[in-house]
């Protein structure tokens, strides 16, 4: 049985909420009294704990480097170094005075989390207990938002991961397709006892992304929906109020910066937290997540109530933990906030929980020997050092696996005589696949993500249209001017997963010209594209959805689809061919230019 050091006292099913109260109240937070001339006035602090994005990062390792976590800034990872911020806290604060909560994105992202959904699947009967809840429930959750990442293996596996969990995975905005009612608890809520007889009443409203009907849609069609965090949270934060909550916490897995990544395909911005604080009266503090960034605290005036709202943002990965120091006055017959801080606590500055060490050993260990295993040789080092800028062998791979497997699956169906088209990201600026003896964890460092292949039917005009779109990621630069390869691309701040090679097609890609007329001489097969031409296009789940709203692709006509991850295909494919020569899948087929002139 896991460890569990926290005092959970259950769901209340005919609120669709949690409910939980704590003991006894601890010493060691300012709980005083003030003496104003005749007039008392009671006081109470406490604090809210936060982090986000943690991506099944348990221990400070790094899976596809074999090795302890590094990164040029010095940060530390886990949630076992989560585990000792938290009881510094709790020792400093009291623990009745203290609550601990998540903003999302908890069971994908490492090898840990796709081996506990996909090698020993907590699913299985008789299956493990999945290590993100063994580690949270010992750590003492008070309940976790739902995180877009959280479909990524399918609603079994989420619902199972839910059972597992003490404490609540809440969305407010995760509503049954047809009833449009909760599909999971809106809220969390905990009453406080404070030294005065009068409890505080906290709840926790949780918020997730719109996004997922777009990146999962797979998986949530027809099943759940996902409307915008605006609109749910002026349904629920009155609610909350009128149910006696004095303390209102957002806990939102959606970015600040009121920006979305999926254009116009859902009504909804993508990263809301700041617009939520803006719009909704009656909230006090919104923890944010999805977006990987660091907020400490950024305040938000509400424009209906002019009152402040705190945000903050721990950094992913378990790297930060977020504290918001609630300060509240009894005035009136009721408490009332009176100042709201937040903070961030660095978790290199402290060391792993032995006992969240001890909890999960068994299953690191099972995750280091999976992923070590020996599938295959390479005849050359291949790396993703350049492949931002350059046509680069170890993307090839990548493109290579998935029309292979596309081009198999259709072989007896009448799209079988079309030619296959393959998309690719350089999604990471370190992977490398080393001469010599190539492990699975090799492949998994350089597909991180755990997508799944799609085949869609695109004219060549689409095709066109997207490589324009996917070559709007370069900085114009003008014929003859210096070539920073630093600045070169992520122009208005694009990431590297969406920037796309297409296989099968040759084309250069001029950076002088102007978003929109980049692609030049595009070639299949040596000759001028035909804009009638239809192709089967090989394409991941996320960018088949709409991920990073690129045209066309999202409305196009699916042929084929599967639930094998694709870096499992690129696993098969090096395991039956042994060797990994590039002899076998690379090709150049797209060059940047300036004026018709190579860059390099």
């Amino acid at each position: 049985m896991p460890l569990n050091r926290r005092n959970f006292l259950g769901r209340s099913a005919a609120t669709g909420a949690a409910v939980a109260l704590t003991g006894a109240v601890s010493a060691p937070a300012a709980q005083a009294q003030e003496v104003s001339g005749e007039r008392e006035r009671k006081r109470y602090s406490f604090t809210v704990m936060g982090t986000t994005d943690l991506h099944g990062h348990v221990f400070n390792w790094d899976y596809f480097k074999d090795g302890e976590y590094k990164d040029a800034a010095g940060n530390a990872t886990g949630l076992s170094r989560i585990s000792t911020l938290v009881e510094q806290v709790r020792a400093e604060k009291g623990r009745g005075n203290t609550l601990l909560i998540d903003a999302g994105d908890t069971i994908q992202g490492t090898p840990l989390t796709y081996y506990f959904a996909k090698v020993d699947p907590i699913t299985a009967k008789g299956g493990p207990v999945h290590p993100m809840a063994q580690a949270m429930n010992a750590i003492g959750y008070d309940a976790v938002a739902l995180g877009n990442h959280e479909f990524n293996y399918g609603i079994e596996v989420l619902r199972k991961f839910e059972s597992q969990c003490e404490f609540p995975l809440l969305g407010a905005n995760a509503v049954d397709a047809k009833t449009e009612k909760p599909a999971f608890p809106p809220y969390f809520m905990k009453r406080l006892r404070t030294p005065h007889g009068r409890d505080v009443t906290v709840a926790v409203l949780g918020l997730t992304n719109p996004g997922i009907a777009i990146w999962d849609k797979a998986y949530v069609q027809g099943v759940l929906k996902f409307p915008g965090l605006e609109e749910q949270a002026a349904k629920w934060v009155p609610k909350l109020r009128s149910m006696g909550a004095d303390v209102v916490i957002v806990s939102a897995h959606s970015g600040a910066s009121g920006t979305s990544s999926y254009g116009d395909q859902v009504p909804y911005v993508e990263n809301a937290a700041a617009n939520v604080a803006r719009q909704v009266p009656g909230i006090d503090a919104i923890l944010v997540g999805h977006a990987h960034v660091e907020i400490a605290q950024q305040v938000v005036t509400n424009e209906a109530t002019g009152k402040s709202v705190v945000l903050s943002e721990p950094l992913c990965w378990a790297e930060r933990l977020t504290l918001f120091d609630f300060e509240l006055v009894w005035e009136k017959g009721r408490w009332t906030v009176e100042s709201v801080a937040a903070s961030l606590r660095n978790s290199n500055a402290v060391a792993d929980d032995p006992e969240i060490t001890k909890l999960l050993k068994d299953e690191h260990d099972a995750v280091v020997k999976y992923v070590n295993q020996v599938v295959g040789t390479a005849t050359v080092e291949l790396t993703t050092v350049e492949a931002r800028y350059k046509d680069a062998p170890i993307i090839d791979l990548i493109s290579t696996v998935q029309a292979d497997v596309v081009a198999k699956a259709l072989a007896s169906t009448e799209y079988a005589s079309l030619p296959v088209l393959s998309q690719a990201s350089p999604f990471s600026r370190t992977s490398s696949i080393p001469a010599g003896q190539v492990t699975i964890r090799d492949l998994s460092g350089l597909y991180v993500y755990d997508n799944t292949l799609v085949a869609k039917l695109m004219t060549g005009a689409q095709v066109r249209a997207y490589l324009e779109f996917s070559a709007e990621y370069f900085v114009q630069t003008a014929a003859g001017a210096p070539v920073d390869v630093d600045k070169l691309t992520n122009a208005n701040n694009r990431p590297d997963y969406n920037y796309d090679y297409v296989s099968g097609l040759t084309y250069d890609i001029d950076i002088a010209q102007a978003p929109g007329a980049r692609i030049k001489n595009l070639k299949f097969r040596g000759a001028a594209l035909d804009d009638a031409q239809k192709f089967v296009f090989a394409v991941n789940n996320y960018r088949a959805n709409g991920g990073g709203a690129f045209p066309f692709v999202g409305s196009a006509q699916q042929l084929w689809s599967e639930s094998t991850e694709i870096r499992t295909r690129i696993a098969e494919w090096v395991t039956a061919k042994g060797t990994l020569n590039p002899a076998e899948f690379a090709s150049v087929d797209w060059r940047l230019t300036r004026d018709g002139a190579p860059v390099f």
